[in-house]
């Protein structure tokens, strides 16, 4: 142990033997780590922001549907037994809140164009209290219970047929017998989410005016919040037993599958990343050791000489670059975190990439952010490359003997 310790102390004055040569390969690493540290992070908020909207504005963690409308959103296809199912859900304590809607899809007309929509028949509190609709209405407000055949449409639709506070749009879609139906409605206000293309297929309405231009008693869609995300399966299967066969409940990867294959691929792509980067650096590991050692190959051949174990010499060279790796990693690791709490402080402002984030539901200030186990993942793998990296120019030199080594003139 006592011969470990000193071979720690030679191997660290070793390593400052040359200092420019030590500093440019640590402010490689240091630079380096905080390039993938930034990419992971910005990889993380992404995929956080695109779940975290998805989950609010779209699907909340599970939805109920009658079987035969996920097939085909047929507007007679109810869910079936839904006053048993909303009595079960108030008295469930995982569950935060829910609503119900009333859907239909139909047109949207104004005097300049027309376009196909989704038509959300909603309540009015238990929608506001659900998802942050009701908070992000940038013209007009929120639906009331006064007027006749109000409707919110979004910026984009409103941009799209000209539209604006008062302007009146025809809605039609067909009603429970079969028949098209449609009615003048007046815009109450616009709406802008994060997701362009949620924006681009939705307008909301009142539940009792869809449900009196439809004919429809029941509804389509229960929509539920639960106080906890780690419930999410087992209240999805309790639910699941306790209603009929004719309703399905969905979580909220099942209703979009895509989101939740680049969730599982999310993992990869950061440990790909952070492997590329590793390889580079024990590159430059490799390249550092073998200058380092062919530089003292003399001094090698005389340690050896005078009875040093070539194990001793061995684990010394090994020392070195465990001690660089470590050094680099630290002082990376330690600007990581102070660069990830500046951008949690400040956000990363993407304001230009706004069209094309928006495409994707994701919000145009995003915050990055690493978890513990990613930093830990960082250290080990930087530790054990540098611990392999040294493992060539250690065996270039234990390959010689004494009297080869101490006639090289390197």
């Amino acid at each position: 142990m006592v011969i470990d310790v000193w071979l720690i102390k030679l191997a660290w004055r070793n390593l400052w033997r040359n200092k420019l040569r030590t500093s440019i390969m640590i402010g490689a690493m240091v630079f380096g780590l905080m390039g993938v540290a930034s990419m992971m992070g910005f990889m993380t908020a992404l995929l956080d922001n695109m779940i975290t909207n998805a989950i609010a504005w779209q699907t909340s963690h599970l939805q109920i549907h009658n079987t035969r409308y996920i097939q085909n959103p047929d507007i007679q296809a109810t869910i079936v037994d839904a006053d048993n199912i909303e009595l079960e859900l108030q008295n469930n304590l995982a569950i935060q809140a829910w609503l119900s809607r009333l859907l239909a899809d139909g047109m949207i007309a104004s005097a300049r164009s027309t376009r196909g929509v989704r038509i959300n028949g909603i309540d009015l509190d238990s929608e506001a209290k659900l998802t942050p609709i009701a908070s992000h209405i940038i013209e007009g407000e929120w639906l009331t219970e006064q007027g006749r055949h109000p409707v919110l449409v979004s910026v984009k639709t409103a941009e799209r047929l000209k539209l604006r506070v008062g302007s009146k749009v025809v809605l039609t879609f067909t009603d429970g017998e079969g028949e098209v139906t449609g009615a003048a409605f007046r815009v109450k206000g616009l709406f802008k989410t994060p997701s362009t293309s949620f924006d681009d297929g939705n307008v909301y309405v009142r539940k009792a005016d869809l449900a009196t231009l439809s004919g429809i008693e029941g509804i389509h869609e229960i929509a539920i919040k639960l106080n906890d995300d780690e419930q999410l399966s087992s209240v999805r299967k309790q639910l699941s037993a306790t209603m009929s066969a004719e309703n399905t409940v969905r979580d909220w990867q099942q209703i979009q599958p895509m989101l939740a294959s680049v969730m599982a691929s999310f993992g990869v792509s950061n440990f790909i990343m952070l492997m590329i980067f590793v390889v580079a650096m024990g590159f430059g590991i490799v390249n550092i050791m073998l200058m380092s050692v062919f530089e003292r190959t003399r001094e090698f051949g005389v340690l050896m000489a005078v009875g040093m174990a070539k194990s001793k010499i061995f684990v010394l060279i090994m020392f070195e670059s465990v001690l660089l790796g470590i050094a680099g990693v630290v002082l990376g690791v330690c600007a990581s975190m102070l660069l990830m709490l500046i951008l949690q402080t400040t956000g990363l402002p993407l304001g230009g990439l706004a069209d094309g984030l928006g495409a994707f539901g994701v919000d145009t200030l995003l915050y990055p952010s690493l978890s513990a186990q990613d930093y830990q993942l960082m250290v080990v793998t930087v530790v054990i490359t540098s611990l392999f990296a040294a493992i060539y120019p250690a065996r270039q030199i234990l390959k010689q003997r004494p009297v080869d080594a101490m006639a090289e003139k390197h």
